[in-house]
């Protein structure tokens, strides 16, 4: 089986920005915005651009052949990665655990994010590398003690990750290493689109699936949901200041590898 594994994000995105009123591109064509400095988490910190569809039209290249550009992750350089466990109530029956009454937090190293297209690496430190699709999103405004009330207006937008995870670290080894579990490079691939806020309907009811070797192994909605992106947002800012840039990853939906009978792992 190959090392690459992709989630794709439910409507696959071709923008790495999406913005509303840009006509989606006919004929395998991708529009990337012009040379531009990373949007995040400099960019971000301003807001996401609205003169971003202008200047790519202005620009004369807003359409290029897709096989000619490579995707990136729409964000490569966070303060933080925050990443929460047992967010689905589906996922937590799949285990047989009970829902948690807070939320359950933990982290990635920043260096764990890949591009949406990127190879995962197979560390040879682990033999049970597992797959966790899930909704992702990106702070823009920098706030602290945040009420839930306010809370979508610290975000910048949202994107869909892969919680890649080694079971033997992080449910095994030396008394259960969920951080080295989490983090190894390329665990974290994220992207290709930020899709800003008004271009969302509704952030209750986005469909999530991953497929390994064309087999779709998790199929799931964020109706699901334990703790929704406004209590996530307020509950980790009574901890720490958030900061634009920051990503956060809201947790799996059921189908993981390592609760399959008999389990199932990735393969190099």
């Amino acid at each position: 089986a190959p090392a690459s594994r992709r989630c794709p994000a439910p409507c696959a995105p071709s923008w790495r920005w999406v913005t509303p009123g840009w006509p989606r591109p006919a004929g395998g064509c991708h529009r990337p915005v012009p040379p531009h400095p990373d949007p995040a988490p400099g960019t971000i910190r301003h807001g996401a651009e609205p003169s971003v569809p202008r200047r790519a039209q202005e620009s004369g290249r807003h359409r290029v052949p897709r096989a000619e550009v490579t995707l990136l992750a729409p964000v490569t350089g966070p303060d933080k990665v925050i990443c929460v466990g047992l967010n689905y109530k589906d996922h937590c029956r799949e285990q047989g655990v009970k829902i948690p009454q807070e939320p359950v937090i933990f982290s990635k190293f920043p260096s764990a994010i890949a591009g949406p297209f990127d190879d995962i690496a197979h560390p040879a430190e682990s033999g049970e590398v597992d797959w966790e699709v899930e909704l992702a999103f990106v702070i823009g405004k920098k706030g602290k003690r945040i009420a839930e009330a306010a809370a979508l207006d610290h975000v910048a937008g949202f994107t869909v990750a892969n919680d890649v995870s080694a079971r033997d670290w992080q449910m095994k080894r030396n008394g259960r290493q969920w951080l080295l579990g989490k983090t190894f490079d390329t665990f974290c691939p994220l992207g290709p689109a930020l899709v800003t806020k008004d271009a969302v309907a509704d952030f209750d009811n986005l469909g999530l699936r991953c497929s390994v070797n064309g087999e779709v192994v998790q199929s799931g909605n964020t109706s699901q949901l334990v703790f929704k992106v406004p209590q996530l947002v307020a509950w980790v800012s009574r901890f720490v200041t958030l900061l634009p840039g920051d990503v956060f990853l809201t947790g799996t939906p059921p189908g993981v590898g390592v609760f399959r009978k008999p389990p199932v792992f990735l393969k190099s």
